[in-house]
């Protein structure tokens, strides 16, 4: 029962993301191309409503699921590491034209050729997961 938050807030973010044309090919190629400011907004919209949220948690002292404190530990900053890992997933979104949200967003819309996207996402996913160890971190 404790799952159906997760269910009710998915389906939420499924409604926001058709009807802001996020999961849209021609407005994630036309910010791609600097050509509308259409998906910038939501972006921007979306890093700022999510910075408040984390402060609110964190001012509230809110809970997990498992009972710790909402925090987190920011990541040091390296420059190779975050250029190559920016290109490639930018470089993934401009091909594929979405991100990892929208691909679910897309398959209830009824794109199941997003479902090739998936498997190649999860594909990636669990090759790094096999490999990491042996790369340089």
């Amino acid at each position: 029962m404790k799952n159906i938050s997760f269910f009710i807030v998915g389906i939420f973010f499924g409604i926001v993301m058709t009807k802001s044309e996020a999961i849209s090919w021609f407005r994630i190629h036309e910010m791609f191309r600097f050509e509308s400011i259409h998906m910038y907004g939501i972006i921007g919209t979306a890093v700022i409503l999510g910075a408040i949220a984390m402060w609110i948690m964190k001012k509230v002292q809110m809970k997990t699921l498992r009972g710790t404190t909402v925090g987190y530990t920011p990541m040091p900053f390296n420059i190779k590491r975050h250029l190559l890992a920016g290109t490639i997933f930018g470089l993934g979104w401009a091909l594929v034209g979405c991100c990892p949200g929208p691909m679910y967003v897309l398959i209830g819309n009824g794109y199941f050729i997003i479902a090739v996207v998936m498997l190649g996402a999860v594909l990636g996913t669990y090759t790094y997961g096999r490999i990491m160890h042996k790369l340089p971190h």
